[in-house]
């Protein structure tokens, strides 16, 4: 027996299939990106991360991650879309200037 189909196409029993950006209607891959940062009335959609300083960095960080479970459950599509975006140019910036973070032991797990 297969699972019902949503009207939007996707599976409706929550499939596995695909990350959470292939399962945004309109999440086509870098597209987003490629606005410049703008949304459609033209306004910026959060300052370019390159520019931020490492407290602001890691503030904006903060409230993504606070607002994400929220976001998921909640928020329009295009919301989730942005959110997603903003959250991978942020996380991409930290890792760039923190190349050797350090890694808390405790959260390795045995290979």
């Amino acid at each position: 027996m297969t699972g019902s189909v949503r009207e939007d196409g996707f599976p409706s029993s929550g499939s596995t299939d695909m990350s959470p950006e292939q399962r945004v209607p309109e999440w086509g891959g870098d597209h987003l990106a490629d606005s410049g940062g703008a949304d459609l009335d033209g306004d910026t959609l959060g300052v370019d991360p390159t520019e931020l300083t490492d407290d602001d960095l890691i503030r904006e960080m903060h409230s993504l991650h606070r607002t994400r479970l929220d976001t998921l459950r909640h928020a329009a599509d295009s919301a989730l879309a942005n959110h997603l975006r903003r959250t991978a140019e942020l996380e991409t910036e930290y890792l760039a200037r923190h190349p050797g973070r350090e890694v808390d032991p405790s959260r390795l797990r045995d290979a």
